[in-house]
């Protein structure tokens, strides 16, 4: 019973902790989840016991596993097990399972994605790009580039951004992500 009750004093340190890594208000995740802000804090300090009516709106709007809040032990399987997530026309495969920080994604975009002008985006954080098959179309503000297998581009998403197959085929790519200001470090050569 004690291990339990260590599980869930554990839970509150935790929600706190990837709300701040994430730079999200109480108010923001009130909005995002549809639970008061008085019951979110309580739930960060461990004056309010956390269920799963809590804690599932939760892991959806921080993008981890149940398992992962709830602090459930490792299983010991070291295989990420890939979920893909289909989104603005594009699929994404997890490949990091950490909240917050750098995250890992194969991006797969199909030729006809966007039949109409395509929509520049921006939010925060920073992308580096690394397409493994298909020509990459990358509209980055006024630029306009088709970038080919192996090839890389990193920018700031505060840039006007849009991502498409360049021709009829998908393109298929590794995506990088990141907070504001982290970027892909890569070494030419050892140190």
């Amino acid at each position: 019973m004690d291990q339990l009750k260590d599980v869930l004093a554990a839970i509150g340190p935790k929600l706190r902790d990837l709300r701040k890594q994430r730079g999200v208000t109480l108010a923001d995740l009130s909005r995002t989840t549809g639970i008061s802000e008085s019951t979110l804090s309580r739930l960060e300090n461990g004056s309010r016991r956390p269920n799963l009516e809590l804690l599932l709106p939760l892991a959806h709007a921080y993008g981890v596993p149940l398992d992962e809040l709830a602090g459930a032990p490792r299983t010991g399987d070291p295989r990420v097990h890939l979920r893909p997530v289909h989104r603005l026309g594009m699929t994404f495969v997890p490949l990091t399972r950490r909240a917050g920080g750098m995250q890992a994604y194969k991006l797969v975009i199909p030729p006809d994605r966007d039949a109409g002008e395509p929509d520049l985006k921006t939010h925060e954080g920073y992308e580096w790009l690394y397409v493994l098959e298909g020509r990459l179309r990358l509209l980055l503000d006024h630029r306009d580039l088709v970038l080919k297998p192996g090839e890389v581009a990193e920018f700031d998403t505060h840039i006007p951004h849009w991502l498409g197959s360049a021709d009829t085929r998908p393109v298929e790519l590794l995506v990088l992500f990141g907070p504001q200001g982290e970027r892909a470090h890569l070494r030419a050569r050892p140190a």
